[in-house]
């Protein structure tokens, strides 16, 4: 009984175990080539994406340091998802790459250690998780080996990594010291308005802002998100900011729930000042992988605003923004990924006049846009609006018009792009591209995701369903 728990529990990690074992066997043994690689791996991806939906167990493993749930496999399929669109966006780049199976190696990995920290139900667990998670990507983002900028990017990103798992590491230690257990159930009962306890948090919350580049410690993040080949940088915006978010709702409304007064505040002072510093550089940036990264920065303001209503809404909230910035924001980096792996232009001002030449790419890229400003019925509208209305559950309804004013201007910098493509006029603009057809079907399965998740409630429903009751 207990070995067969085992492995209903953690099947979606022993997957990805599988999967990375098979890739070093394949490494060891005889070449192949690359695109024979890149379809057996995107169909073990797929495959993995199935596997995650059957039997979502509920229990605990290692004296409830691994715990796995209904809502807890959503969010994994949620990442499996998002990385298997990611892979097949990256088509077009990897085919050519001498290191395609280390970077798979390498990514999945990451992918393994998001499964364990999402699963933790004690810090230590948590934290090993974090590490696994955070390692092999400084690895990833220094991938293109022959660009000073990589390698440039790789150091600031593993620096700041660094740096922010020292202050969550001291954090830990202080939590450790003054409740005498990394159990979360167990850290719970023993928390209060003590000052060491609230320092403590303090360093906790720090750690966990620079993970998911909220304000003031967003300074990494628009000159990693440049350096980094595209496909790493959407795998950085994306899943793990992704599986760090999903952390930081489950922690603080459990683990941290008796400090919630201290934290309210400190969630207050941190989505203003990230939304707003966010929108104010993304109006400023002319290379596109610098203007998704201050709209990230954005997007993360808002998540924030849900996450401090401090209830089920917001938990839910959450998962389904998160969910719907997967499809908006890969659909936006997908086009990104094909045109900067097949004519090397990363800039906005290259895509002037985009449309003439491209048109197919034009209205993913416009609409994945439109989802991300919130322009209705694009899904991002409604994620935006469930987390406003998830902010509102604490009646402060100055931080909710601060946010709702931002929106407005996002709108801006994301239709000035839609000019661009459309209106401004270009005498040499982007020649007419072949897209491989495995990047076609992932920009189609992003443009779904954002027409469905927009107009199907039952998603959210389900979400809420889901979701811990507080």
């Amino acid at each position: 009984m207990i070995l067969n728990d085992f492995f209903i529990f953690m099947k979606q990690e022993l997957m990805l175990l599988f999967i990375i074992f098979l890739l070093l066997l394949i490494k060891v043994g005889k070449d192949r080539s690359n695109e024979s690689l890149l379809y057996l791996i995107n169909l073990l991806l797929l495959i993995n994406v199935i596997a995650g939906f059957i039997l979502p167990g509920e229990g605990s493993l290692f004296s409830d340091m691994f715990r796995t749930n209904p809502l807890i496999a959503l969010e994994k399929n949620m990442l499996n998802i998002g990385t298997l669109i990611i892979s097949m966006q990256s088509y077009s780049w990897l085919k050519s790459h001498k290191h395609l199976l280390e970077f798979y190696i390498l990514m999945i990995s990451t992918l393994l250690g998001m499964f364990y920290m999402i699963s933790s139900g004690n810090l230590l667990m948590f934290y090993l998780g974090l590490e696994l998670s955070s390692i092999p990507l400084a690895a990833l983002v220094n991938f293109d080996l022959e660009k000073k900028a990589s390698s440039e990017a790789a150091m600031k990103f593993i620096l700041s990594s660094a740096f922010s798992s020292g202050l969550l590491l001291f954090g830990v230690s202080l939590i450790y010291g003054t409740t005498g257990s990394l159990a979360y159930a167990e850290i719970t009962s023993h928390l209060s308005t003590d000052p060491l306890q609230i320092f403590a948090f303090v360093l906790f919350l720090a750690g966990f802002a620079f993970k998911i580049s909220a304000v003031p410690f967003h300074f990494w993040t628009a000159d990693v998100y440049e350096g980094a080949p595209v496909a790493i940088t959407s795998y950085l915006s994306v899943i793990s900011k992704g599986a760090v978010l999903f952390v930081f709702v489950s922690v603080l409304y459990t683990v941290f729930k008796p400090l919630a007064d201290v934290w309210y505040g400190m969630l207050f002072v941190l989505s203003i000042s990230t939304i707003i510093i966010g929108n104010l550089f993304a109006i400023r940036q002319d290379n596109f992988k610098r203007f998704l990264a201050f709209s990230s920065i954005a997007q993360v303001g808002f998540i924030l605003v849900g996450i401090s209503g401090s209830s089920s809404m917001g938990t839910a909230a959450v998962i389904y923004f998160v969910l719907i910035y997967i499809f908006s924001n890969l659909g936006a980096f997908g086009v990104v990924s094909i045109v900067s792996s097949l004519t090397g232009k990363e800039r906005i001002s290259d895509y002037k006049s985009f449309y003439k030449t491209n048109p197919f790419l034009s209205w993913i890229l416009t609409i994945a846009l439109f989802s991300l400003a919130g322009v209705p019925p694009a899904a991002g509208f409604f994620g935006k609006f469930f987390l406003l209305i998830a902010g509102a559950e604490k009646g402060n309804y100055l931080l909710i018009s601060i946010a709702a004013l931002n929106m407005i201007v996002s709108f801006y910098y994301y239709l000035r792009i839609v000019k661009s493509v459309f209106m401004e006029p270009n005498e040499s603009p982007i020649e007419s591209l072949t897209i491989p057809l495995i990047s076609k079907v992932a920009l189609y399965i992003c443009l779904l995701g954002i027409v469905i998740l927009g107009l199907w409630s039952v998603v959210y429903d389900y979400i809420f369903t889901l979701s811990p009751i507080f």
